[in-house]
């Protein structure tokens, strides 16, 4: 009973955070089951994917009514993700449990610095922002500057002008010569690289990857964000689903009612948290999330290394 109780108060904590940060609910749910509920590493992994594919599941539909999900890239995202969610799967089993923390702890820092160098990057860019539409405003209130008519300049004429050099001009202002668009090949490759390694996490730390698939969708397929978004939750539902009948006939041992009692808190928390996005700048949401991030990481390697 005291351990359903904590489950549940956790699990709401978690999907708070969740909610609020855009956090995967995975990076975060295996130190939690770990080091808070006592699961064994193996089983907080398998845990994990279950709430993973129940959020994901129950993301979904609200996406895909608003036309935020691209079937045909994710369905192609998540079937190439399928053969790294096996062999992650089936090569997690083998990993003694204390290595497997210690390799989950490290990939934490890894997406901590990421997530850090995207917050400051973004924070930049709402700098420049703000700066740029002070500006605009500023010259809106300015007083009109007196000109006079020039008989040469007032002259309509071609907009666009091919010099002896080649390059063109607009207006007296020189432009680019246009670059021929790249090759679909190496496109291809990344995003073959990025649905394997995804499936790959998926399957050995039992995390959603939305943290890699969210940007490789957007990088790769030049998705907008919130398809992006959309899109992660098919692919998360198809990897982590391969992911979890990978383990069958495994020893690993599920806790289902810790773990289905975990997954409802999530769902309710993320439900509370959501509405505090709203609240803060995406940079700052950023910054937060490598924050807790980090202490995750840090707590986990400490556990792991120092205290074993």
């Amino acid at each position: 009973m005291e351990l359903a109780l904590l489950a549940v108060v956790v699990g709401v904590g978690v999907g708070i955070v969740v909610g609020a940060l855009g956090a995967g609910g995975g990076i975060l749910a295996v130190p939690v089951l770990v080091f808070l509920l006592g699961m064994p590493t193996h089983a907080a992994t398998a845990s994990s994917l279950i709430i993973v594919l129940i959020t994901a599941l129950f993301s979904l539909p609200h996406h895909a009514r608003h036309g935020n999900v691209q079937w045909n890239n994710g369905l192609v995202f998540a079937g190439v993700s399928v053969v790294g969610a096996v062999v992650g799967s089936r090569l997690s089993a083998l990993v003694p449990g204390q290595v497997l923390l210690t390799l989950f702890g490290v990939m934490l820092v890894g997406v901590a610095l990421a997530m850090l160098r995207r917050a400051l990057r973004t924070r930049r860019s709402e700098r420049a922002e703000a700066a740029a539409h002070g500006s605009a405003a500023a010259q809106e209130t300015e007083e009109p500057v007196a000109t006079h008519d020039d008989p040469v300049l007032d002259q309509p004429g071609p907009d666009t002008v091919e010099t002896a050099d080649g390059i063109h001009h607009f207006h007296g202002e020189p432009e680019l010569p246009l670059l021929p668009a790249p090759s679909p090949a190496p496109k291809m490759l990344v995003v073959v690289a990025a649905a394997t390694l995804t499936g790959f996490l998926t399957g050995f730390f039992g995390v959603g990857g939305g943290f890699i698939v969210v940007p490789m969708l957007v990088i790769a397929l030049g998705l907008a964000m919130r398809h992006a978004s959309g899109t992660s939750l098919l692919v998360m539902v198809i990897a982590t689903s391969t992911s979890l009948l990978a383990r069958l006939g495994t020893d690993v041992q599920i806790d289902w009612t810790v773990t289905l009692i975990f997954a409802a808190g999530s769902a309710v928390g993320g439900i509370l948290g959501g509405p505090l996005s709203a609240k803060a700048r995406p940079s700052t949401l950023t910054l937060l999330f490598s924050m807790l991030l980090g202490g995750v990481a840090a707590v986990t390697l400490v556990q792991t290394l120092l205290l074993s």
